[in-house]
């Protein structure tokens, strides 16, 4: 965002990536998870592109950190495309190990044992986070249930708290998956639901210099439009400054209804901007659909044979997908 545009509207920062937006429904999720995450078992934390669920998920570590009673593990790997479970078992060792060099045997089953006694010395529930759990491999899902199982054969308690798109509830719904599925407790995280007039004025109060009013900058029914329209946090965000960068273009100020308009997206709640959010791209549509990449696409713009297309929005709506 633009120095001149923040100076213009009285901007200390961009209305984006603003912290924790607090609700009812972030405290009761809070406290249900913490309560799952001393039971020892698979939990996944579900919800859409922008909604929060990092945040959630990052106060929530920091909240156990903080009270003590549990030991948070978390694999800081920058390449998500290769979490896999020696990535993560890795992380355990480095997290539980009371020593500075920590040495991970190579040999599996010395690994497994040596692994079983950190956490006997542990003597404390851990809770391993792993974040973009939508990506992966069911393989992997199922190594982690025999890695949960693996700790409480060994005397210690693990769970393992999955963050992820929607994406992830329906696959864990998938029949091949009933293993994992019935073993795994999901919560779904609906991030602001009706709260997003109120997230505006607090968004705008977290942006704005001391002395600004968000009134001065967005009229009400400015607000309110961009409250009816948009459902995330990153959603709001973006079309803020979009409109704060248009309504300087234009010197309007406040940002009024037409301006708001104006940026607010004509396919925001098109199929595939919808499917994108809960984690869904072409490819993973066409493998999880037995469909040619290129159906997809034709079905996503709406020019796919009318036969085909019934059958697979059939397929879909039955997957959980929200069409």
């Amino acid at each position: 965002m633009q120095t001149e545009v923040m100076r213009h509207y009285g901007l200390a920062r961009p209305p984006v990536d603003l912290g924790f937006f607090e609700t009812d429904h972030h405290g009761q999720i809070a406290r249900d998870l913490k309560g799952a995450i001393t039971g020892g078992r698979l939990i996944a934390l579900t919800a859409i592109i922008g909604s929060g669920k990092t945040v959630l998920s990052r106060r929530l570590r920091e909240e156990l950190e903080h009270e003590g009673r549990v030991i948070v593990s978390r694999a800081l790997s920058l390449e998500k495309a290769k979490i896999s479970v020696p990535l993560l078992v890795a992380a355990l060792f480095y997290d539980l190990s009371p020593e500075k060099a920590v040495s991970i045997p190579s040999q599996s089953e010395r690994r497994e044992r040596d692994l079983q006694e950190l956490f006997r010395k542990a003597k404390k529930p851990v809770a391993l986070f792993v974040d973009d759990a939508h990506d992966l491999h069911p393989k992997t899902l199922t190594a982690l249930k025999r890695l949960v199982e693996l700790v409480q054969e060994g005397g210690g308690q693990l769970s393992v708290v999955l963050v992820g798109h929607p994406k992830l509830r329906n696959d864990l719904k998938r029949p091949q998956m009933e293993e994992i599925g019935d073993r795994t407790t999901v919560f779904e995280f609906g991030g602001l639901r009706d709260r997003q007039r109120d997230y505006i004025d607090w968004a705008l109060r977290a942006s704005l210099e001391p002395g600004v009013e968000p009134g001065d900058v967005v009229t009400e029914e400015a607000a309110l439009l961009l409250a009816a329209k948009l459902k995330t946090p990153l959603q709001i965000g973006r079309h803020l400054v979009r409109a704060f960068e248009a309504g300087y273009e234009g010197s309007v100020k406040p940002i009024d209804v037409e301006t708001v308009e104006g940026v607010l997206s004509r396919r925001i709640d098109d199929l595939e901007p919808q499917l994108n959010r809960h984690g869904y791209d072409v490819k993973s549509l066409a493998d999880q659909f037995d469909a040619r990449p290129a159906e997809i696409k034709h079905l996503l713009r709406g020019s796919l044979d009318p036969a085909r297309s019934r059958e697979l929005m059939d397929e879909m709506r039955a997957a959980g997908l929200p069409l």
